[in-house]
């Protein structure tokens, strides 16, 4: 298991850095890493099966403020393996995935958390106007705490195993579990806070709540009111033209 483990911990470094953002979106599911894992513990076929089958967990989340409720990434990078090894079932795989997925979600918020760090000493340096260190700032720091922080999950849960990874879920104190899950009841509202800032026009935002209360209550998907939205765009361009015209 140490080439697996040395691949689902570089790739799962790689993919979180969202170097290439939708490109990093896409290719860090699992049913897509399963492609790899198999290849590697050369058990394709049986792989994709259990990729598939986590992929589902993870298939319809949605980013509200840039916070996922799940790391799917990280559920199929150890769930994948650790099943393939253990000749376990997908349904056992799903088992592993989900707390791990969730756990996935604690390290990122820290890592949002840590690098403001960086955001305060790039201001420091652009009073200085120190172009070079504002670009490590923002580019090569957080890449490095980022490998920090992500290499070694997926590196040892999959060299010592299903037991492992359970022990340390149970091993987490309550109390960092639920502060982790308060900050991430947060984030969400914020995200929504600074869509509304960005959009700046007091005109638009009626158009803001309309497309979020439409998603909550009438259960339509995010890409129906997305299509919605775009219709309306289009509807008010035209009459805005042809007023013009007039």
């Amino acid at each position: 298991m140490l080439g697996v483990s040395i691949f689902t911990g570089i790739y799962y470094w790689i993919m979180k850095t969202d170097v290439g953002y939708g490109i990093t979106h896409a290719i860090r599911q699992p049913l897509f890493s399963a492609l790899f894992i198999g290849v590697i513990m050369g058990d394709l076929k049986q792989a994709i099966i259990i990729g598939a089958a986590v992929q589902i967990l993870y298939i319809g989340l949605v980013a509200a403020g840039s916070n996922l409720p799940a790391d799917d990434c990280l559920a199929g990078l150890i769930a994948i393996p650790i099943a393939l090894h253990s000749g376990l079932s997908t349904e056992l795989a799903i088992a592993i995935a989900v707390p791990v997925g969730v756990m996935g979600v604690f390290i990122d918020q820290l890592r949002k958390t840590l690098n403001v760090t960086f955001v305060h000493m790039a201001d420091r340096y652009a009073e200085e106007g120190n172009t070079r260190q504002i670009m490590l700032c923002n580019n090569v720091y957080p890449t490095i705490l980022n490998l920090i922080l992500r290499f070694p999950i997926p590196f040892l849960a999959n060299y010592y195993g299903a037991d492992a990874v359970n022990n340390f879920m149970a091993s987490v104190p309550e109390w960092l579990t639920h502060g982790f899950s308060v900050a991430g009841g947060l984030l969400p509202a914020l995200g929504f806070a600074l869509t509304m800032f960005v959009i700046g026009k007091k005109e638009l935002l009626p158009w803001f709540f309309i497309g979020y209360f439409l998603i909550q209550f009438s259960g339509i998907p995010v890409l129906g009111a997305a299509i919605f939205g775009l219709c309306a765009i289009l509807l008010i361009t035209m009459y805005q033209k042809a007023s013009v015209e007039g």
